[in-house]
C-alpha cells in the first residue's frame, strides 16, 4: 500500500510559513539543499527541475496533495501547475473549479480520496502542505519528513494548523535523522 508522507520545512518553533504565507525567512544555500534534492528531486517544482537540468523519473513520490493556500503560493509566483511531473491534487472547499487542467480538485472528503489513492499502485503520496490540511489528514499520515531550520519565527502558520487539538494523539518514531553543517536537521518520522 502506498504511503502518505507529510514532507515539509519548519522552524524550530513549529511554523511552516509566516502569517502572510511567505517563506523567505528559511535560509537558502548551505549543504542541506543539494543533499536533500538529490534524494527527493521530485519535490522540486517542474520549472526548477528544468532550470537545473534534472531529468528522469520520480523515485519516491508520484502524487502530490496541496491545500488551497499552498497552491495559492505557487500561483503568486507564476505557477498554476507547479508539479507537472506528478499527479497533482488541490484540496479546497472554496475553489469553484480546478485551477488548472493538470490539477484535480478535491472539494469533499479528502480523507476518503487519500484512502483511494493509497490503494492504487504507484509510488508514495506527498502531502506538500499546508498545516490545516495536514491536521485534517493526520489519521492517514504514515510518515513525516521534516526539514527543521534553525530559525525561531515566533508566529505564523503552524506545522499542523490552528484550531482544536487532534482527537487522538498520533505517535511517530524517528526512522532516520541527519544534521547538516548549515544547521538544518532532516528528520524522517514513521507512524509507530
Amino acid at each position: 500500500m502506498r504511503k502518505l508522507t507529510y514532507y515539509v520545512a519548519s522552524t524550530i518553533d513549529g511554523f511552516i510559513a509566516a502569517d502572510d504565507g511567505s517563506v523567505d525567512f528559511f535560509p537558502v544555500g548551505g549543504d542541506h539543499g543539494p543533499a536533500i534534492t538529490a534524494q527527493y528531486p521530485e519535490t522540486l517544482p517542474t520549472k526548477v527541475r528544468e532550470a537545473r537540468g534534472l531529468e528522469g523519473g520520480n523515485d519516491t513520490f508520484d502524487t502530490v496533495l496541496m491545500g488551497r493556500k499552498t497552491h495559492d503560493f505557487g500561483v503568486r509566483t507564476g505557477t498554476a501547475s507547479p508539479y507537472t511531473h506528478l499527479r497533482q491534487y488541490v484540496v479546497s472547499t472554496t475553489l469553484p473549479e480546478s485551477p488548472d487542467p493538470a490539477i484535480e480538485l478535491i472539494s469533499q472528503d479528502p480523507i476518503g480520496k487519500v484512502r483511494e489513492l493509497k490503494k492504487e499502485r504507484g509510488l508514495g503520496i506527498w502531502l506538500c502542505g499546508g498545516g490545516e490540511l495536514a491536521r485534517h489528514l493526520l489519521p492517514e499520515v504514515d510518515q513525516i519528513f521534516l526539514k527543521l531550520y534553525p530559525v525561531v519565527l515566533g508566529g505564523g502558520r503552524p506545522l499542523f494548523g490552528q484550531g482544536a487539538s487532534v482527537d487522538t494523539p498520533r505517535n511517530f518514531h524517528v526512522a532516520s535523522s541527519r544534521v547538516f553543517d548549515d544547521g538544518v536537521a532532516f528528520v524522517k518520522y514513521s507512524r509507530s
